[in-house]
């Protein structure tokens, strides 16, 4: 395959990966405000607990695999290795069975003391051994989505992803149903049983899935057995040691962030209720757009990492200017309109005035969150993975002190300035990697200068021929927003003709 025949390949599963994502973070959003109306500001402060000793969990059971397996199968394929590539399946697949089996047990021995006295609320413990039962099939899940990465196949590991929604969707509800009159406690097990329920109906469906795929790859094997684990090794473990630091950190940060909340003069209940409006209901509204980025992002790993194995510096750096600016391009612009719009969607989505302040708050950090992604991803693609950690590890211990030392005084506007000393810190250190690794260029005028002055006249327009504030009026406000915003580039040449040929490859090979 040609060096542009593989850009192609990678710009059509970035596409039809950000689509799905951006379809699925679409759904996903819609429920959560379903859920938000059904157990209140309290109730989603409470299951935001779960999800912190969740996170941590999911991050002891996958323990690295998913990128061991993309950089492994990647490198192999680059090779010619298709034997190889197997064989890290199926030593990866051990790996995620011993550390996904070791996350179970452990998490349902430990509910008990975790809910009680780590998250200081008995209400948290069934859903916490609930939760055990899911760690098993997202580590293996890992595993398979790595491969489909690694082979530019997303389609599967997309499908895989809307299969699991749909479940989740169909049983929570359900489940919601039935045990929400039983009190907070009941509706947070509903929401985590209806996730472990769809995550071991995703594992299934994706590994069927690589069944048939994996007759696909042919070649001989040109590294025995031994050198393929020790890489795998040299690559999960690392980045494990390192994740379960960092990802203790995060638990530890949002654990505190009621009690600080608390210390501050807020009762337990209104301390929830601040903390889930931030953390489950603004947060996820500015992320939202992120999926498209995630996707595309995520795609680098593999194809640096080709680019890598072949020593082609000159494409490493073409791919890296590319990713950057186009993730400038779209972060500019998503942040202006949020921004703009920021009041109208808390009110239509949740109902929450509060929201919509926080939501307005936390949007101009967008273009350096959804940045920082791109060039962590980058990073991880040419081997950088530990320098990465590192710093989020750094950045995670910072966010533990400042919420002891803002969140007594400032309240849940602390936590605001939390995330932003944070990812502004976090994300200077990994582009200065960057630029020292790569030596990308930047042009400000075309990338930063035009982008906000059309994100500034698109919305501007769009409020002034839009009138209204209901959820149709804001829809086709965000709407009209985009599509001025993206003219605008085009007609004033925020994309050259090396950009336009890009993009027609984009649709030319998604179409076909």
């Amino acid at each position: 395959m040609t060096g542009q025949s593989r850009i192609r390949k990678y710009a059509a599963n970035a596409l039809l990966l950000s689509l799905m994502s951006l379809l699925m973070r679409t759904v996903a959003v819609s429920f959560n405000a379903y859920v938000a109306g059904k157990i209140g500001a309290e109730g989603m402060g409470l299951y935001s607990l779960i999800a912190s000793v969740y996170t941590f969990s999911v991050t002891f059971a996958t323990s690295g695999v998913s990128l061991a397996v993309t950089r492994l199968v990647a490198e192999s394929l680059g090779q010619g290795d298709g034997a190889g590539a197997r064989g890290a399946v199926r030593r990866c697949t051990l790996y995620a069975i011993a550390f996904g089996g070791a996350a179970t047990v452990l998490l349902f021995s430990l509910s008990e003391p975790i809910g009680r006295y780590l998250l200081g609320d008995a209400r948290t413990v069934l859903s916490l051994r609930a939760l055990s039962l899911s760690m098993l099939p997202i580590a293996l899940s890992s595993v398979y989505s790595g491969y489909f990465t690694a082979v530019r196949r997303v389609s599967r590991s997309a499908a895989a992803g809307v299969f699991e929604q749909a479940v989740k969707i169909g049983v929570t509800v359900h489940a919601l149903t039935l045990l929400l009159p039983d009190g907070l406690e009941y509706a947070c097990l509903a929401l985590v049983g209806g996730g472990m329920i769809a995550e071991i109906a995703s594992f299934i469906f994706i590994y069927v899935c690589y069944l048939f795929d994996r007759k696909r790859i042919s070649g001989a094997r040109s590294e025995d057995a031994s050198t393929c684990t020790r890489k795998l090794l040299g690559i999960a473990l690392p980045v494990a040691a390192s994740s379960y630091v960092r990802s203790g950190l995060v638990t530890v940060e949002h654990m505190l962030i009621p009690y600080c909340l608390a210390l501050g003069g807020a009762s337990r209940g209104g301390a929830l209720a601040s903390y889930g409006i931030l953390h489950s209901m603004a947060l996820p509204i500015v992320l939202y757009p992120s999926a498209a980025i995630g996707s595309f992002s995520g795609l680098l790993i593999p194809e640096l990492a080709e680019c890598r194995a072949r020593g082609e510096d000159r494409r490493i750096r073409y791919i890296s200017e590319r990713a950057i600016t186009f993730a400038l391009v779209f972060s500019i612009g998503t942040a202006g309109i949020m921004i703009a719009f920021s009041k109208l969607l808390g009110e239509n989505i949740y109902g929450s005035a509060e929201a919509g302040r926080y939501i307005g708050m936390l949007a101009a950090l967008i273009p350096i969150m959804y940045l920082d992604t791109t060039v962590d991803s980058i990073l991880k693609g040419l081997g950088q993975q530990v320098y990465t950690m590192g710093v989020n590890i750094t950045d995670s211990f910072l966010c533990v002190l400042l919420v002891l030392a803002l969140l007594p005084h400032f309240g849940a506007d602390g936590y605001v300035a939390v995330i932003y000393i944070s990812e502004i810190i976090n994300f200077s250190f990994s582009v200065i990697r960057l630029y020292n690794t790569v030596g990308f260029r930047l042009d400000l005028i075309r990338f930063v200068l035009l982008p906000l002055a059309a994100v500034i006249f698109s919305v501007s327009a769009a409020n002034f021929v839009l009138p209204g504030g209901d959820a149709v009026a804001t829809v086709a406000k965000i709407t009209v927003s985009a599509g001025i915003y993206l003219l605008i580039l085009f007609l004033l040449g925020g994309f050259d003709r090396d950009d336009r040929r890009w993009m027609r490859g984009i649709v030319s090979r998604a179409g076909a």
